[in-house]
């Protein structure tokens, strides 16, 4: 009863944490614009392939396999757990085993698969203490970045000692008697115990036992202030991947409206209705002004730096980084939300998204090839909030380079982005 009350007391304290964090990311949501949402369908399978499939981390094909296993590990690991909350709450112990042969697989895979994750994040581990990868730095990669991944890292190596070491003292302490599940590895290890007498290995599956649903607990609510809140995030940010084309660039709808209705002689010269919406600002200036999509990417951005590594302009040197961009959004919400949440709309801290955090040499820089968005393993757009934001510098600044300016006031003087008059327009023939 007393493992119990304990347990319960700790799962609310648990639930309560990340609930006001929740709902402080809830009011962070509610000052972006919307984001529209349909074709569940396709969205489904999308969601199916990319996340579950986890298709686009194969490009690099023994790492991303690693992750994959990783990533199903989990899926699998995560019923155990489930189970392990139930126990908690009713005291009971491997309270899933009446599901018979489905229970056995089920455990046999999670107990495979905490060997598998363990050995694979070894090596992640090793990789990024030791080896350096290149598409693991950058000027938005912080030392406080790096820490952050090995301590995410570490917890779940961690958590996968706890599991493993959980299950074999349960295999070696029930050697005798009926054993629910079954456990490939963790009947190997049991052997490891077979000198302890049954008191010591009853208390090795209890400091396992609350060691990892501790681990979860803390991880659960560590997540969401981590680079790993992908954990969380990144399924359900493949399931709202944008479905249009790469190399399509959405146009604003109030303009869009606005040359529609030149454009119809029905309308062109009626005069404007009393009821006329003012346009709000083109563009991307700062967080306020950002669709919750693009909000949700960068919670959901692995930082893995795959975007930035094949991006054209960042390999030939510019200041340009794909990654670099989504990971402001998710900063500067940090920085100007609570803000915004206290006072409304119409505070300011002097700052801004555009150009205190991201410079108009970086946006210029984008061709829009959209390798970026191609490759990243969780169908993050970047080229539309880039777009978004030079849009703004355009239409609101008019700080386009000299080169578009010019084409601007051709177009604007000439109809027609070269510098011949409209009576003029076939010099180029000769």
């Amino acid at each position: 009863m007393t493992k119990q009350i304990v347990f319960i007391i700790a799962l609310l304290a648990t639930l309560g944490i990340f609930t006001y964090t929740v709902l402080r990311l809830i009011s962070f949501f509610r000052l972006t614009k919307p984001y529209p949402v349909r074709d569940f369908g396709k969205r489904l399978r999308v969601m199916l392939k990319v996340a579950f499939g986890q298709t686009k981390i194969f490009r690099f094909p023994v790492i991303g396999f690693l992750h994959a296993l990783v990533f199903w590990g989990f899926c699998v690991i995560l019923i155990g757990s489930i189970e392990m909350v139930i126990d908690g709450i009713a005291g009971t112990e491997r309270a899933l085993g009446s599901l018979g042969l489905v229970y056995d697989i089920i455990m046999a895979s999670g107990d495979v698969f905490a060997l598998i994750i363990f050995v694979a994040i070894l090596i992640f581990l090793f990789r990024r203490i030791f080896l350096h990868v290149k598409r693991f730095g950058g000027i938005e990669m912080k030392h406080s970045t790096h820490i952050d991944a090995n301590i995410a890292l570490t917890l779940i190596l961690l958590l996968m000692v706890t599991l493993l070491g959980m299950n074999t003292a349960y295999v070696a302490g029930n050697l005798q008697g009926e054993i629910a599940g079954v456990y490939p590895v963790s009947n190997i290890l049991a052997g490891l115990l077979k000198n302890f007498n049954s008191p010591a290995v009853h208390l090795i599956h209890e400091v396992n036992w609350w060691g990892h649903i501790l681990l979860i607990f803390f991880f659960a609510n560590y997540l969401p202030y981590s680079k790993h809140f992908h954990v969380f995030m990144s399924v359900p940010n493949v399931f709202l991947s944008r479905l249009e084309p790469l190399g399509k660039l959405p146009n604003m709808d109030s303009i869009t409206a606005e040359v529609k209705s030149m454009l119809n002689p029905d309308t062109a010269f009626a005069e404007p209705s009393g009821d006329t919406q003012p346009i709000g600002r083109f563009g991307v200036k700062d967080v306020e002004d950002i669709t919750w999509k693009n909000y949700f990417d960068s919670l959901a951005c692995t930082q893995c730096g795959r975007c930035t590594s094949v991006c054209p302009a960042n390999i030939t040197g510019k200041m340009l980084s794909p990654r670099k961009i989504i990971m402001d959004v998710r900063a500067r919400m940090n920085e100007k939300g609570p803000g915004l949440v206290k006072n409304g709309k119409d505070y300011s801290d002097n700052k801004s998204l555009l150009k205190d955090y991201i410079t108009a040499e970086e946006l210029w820089a984008c061709t829009t090839c959209n390798a970026c968005a191609q490759e990243c393993p969780i169908n993050i757009n970047h080229p539309t909030l880039i777009v978004e934001m030079r849009r703004y510098l355009v239409m609101e600044e008019a700080a386009a380079p000299g080169e578009l300016n010019a084409i601007f006031t051709n177009i604007e003087n000439n109809g027609a982005p070269w510098q011949f008059s409209p009576e003029d327009r076939l010099n180029w023939v000769e």
